[in-house]
């Protein structure tokens, strides 16, 4: 029975959490803070790092899976503690970068334009979606509940795979607009 007390102890955390985010950063996504009076220079120099780190993580997620289908279970949590922790740091970079920039505007033209969006908006609505999904895979884990944590593991993976990729995807694409 302690492991279901483990998991009841996360669930408010990880109700809180997984608003808390996407609204927190909703709203410094908003906050300019050359609007306040702050003289900050863009860190212009952020979206290339925080792409990376999108990339670094999607191996990251590849790695993991491999570890844990090969038997090597601590190599496994090491592996997805990292990727926790890249995800992380691209966040924080994100918000840093469009609190200082202003948001550059796609220029693509004719196909790939819609092809952009798409990516850009299932890219941005599983980000949020994951959120939870990161948390009660983890959660689950920490409490040797691992038949429940490789059931919603094989549901959270593929979807945090596919905003990493497509988070380095979607940079590729707007890259050539940047301004600095």
């Amino acid at each position: 029975m302690e492991d279901n007390s483990l998991e009841k102890k996360f669930s408010n955390f990880i109700v809180i959490v997984s608003i808390l985010i996407p609204v927190v950063v909703a709203l410094l996504f908003s906050v300019k803070l050359k609007d306040y009076g702050y003289e900050v220079k863009p860190l212009s120099f952020l979206p290339p790092i925080y792409a990376t780190i999108n990339g670094i993580t999607a191996v990251v997620l590849i790695a993991g899976v491999l570890a844990i289908k090969n038997g090597k279970r601590i190599l496994h949590e090491r592996l997805m503690r990292t990727a926790i922790a890249l995800s992380i740091a691209f966040l924080v970079m994100y918000v840093a970068y469009h609190m200082t920039s202003d948001s550059t505007k796609f220029g693509g033209e004719g196909i790939i334009r819609p092809i952009y969006f798409f990516l850009l908006i299932t890219h941005i609505i599983l980000s949020i979606a994951v959120i939870p999904l990161v948390l009660i895979t983890f959660v689950r884990a920490l409490a040797n509940k691992f038949d429940k944590h490789k059931k919603i593991a094989k549901i959270t993976f593929p979807i945090w795979l596919y905003v990493a990729v497509t988070g380095v995807v979607v940079y590729l694409m707007i890259s050539p607009y940047y301004v600095n």
